[in-house]
């Protein structure tokens, strides 16, 4: 114990007495400095997680410091927008969507050298990231809907004429028009 009463706090840098103190990874906190370095939740024994000098709670520390990338989410049907970047994460950046270029879109057209043809960006599709939706192969990237984007999968897609769509955006450029269809219960539109 150093001169002055007691240990220095793993924060404000101010001593510790016994009453105030907690300890974790053999260094001293006040009750009140015991917080998250990001999100500033109070932490306790079981909710704190440590990187080197630094304590988080464990949410914060699986955001900046966990796994990242496709199935490492934050549970079963969650969504978040989330960038990470006031943890300091820079976000990645997705190359633009681009629509099917291939004007010919039977499955025999596309094949090259024994491989499939992604009938999106119109390079190989090999096995390791294959996806089959519409009658052809895609890449995982290439497999979102035509206009808008969307990640899709093979129970959440439609296709028409050799391209693929939400099935949101094919209700809306190919589904039923006129009264009673589209905008929503007693939408009208009113058009001079």
């Amino acid at each position: 114990m150093p001169f002055g009463g007691g240990n220095k706090c793993g924060c404000c840098q101010k001593t510790v007495y016994f009453a105030e103190e907690v300890q974790c990874e053999g260094k001293s906190w006040h009750k009140s400095c015991f917080r998250c370095m990001v999100c500033k939740k109070n932490l306790d024994s079981t909710t704190v997680a440590v990187h080197v000098d630094e304590i988080y709670c464990k949410s914060c520390y699986g955001k900046k410091y966990g796994p990242k990338g496709y199935g490492f989410g934050g549970g079963a049907g969650t969504l978040s927008m989330d960038t990470g970047e006031a943890l300091g994460i820079k976000p990645e950046v997705q190359a633009p969507h681009r629509p099917t270029n291939n004007p010919n879109a039977s499955k025999t057209a596309q094949k090259a050298g024994g491989s499939d043809v992604c009938p999106r960006c119109g390079t190989a599709v090999y096995a390791a990231e294959k996806v089959i939706g519409g009658g052809n192969s895609w890449h995982k990237g290439c497999f979102r809907c035509a206009k808008c984007g969307k990640g899709l999968e093979s129970t959440t897609l439609a296709d028409k004429d050799g391209e693929i769509y939400c099935k949101g955006c094919y209700a809306k450029n190919f589904g039923p028009k006129g009264f009673g269809f589209g905008q929503g219960a007693g939408a009208l539109s009113h058009s001079q």
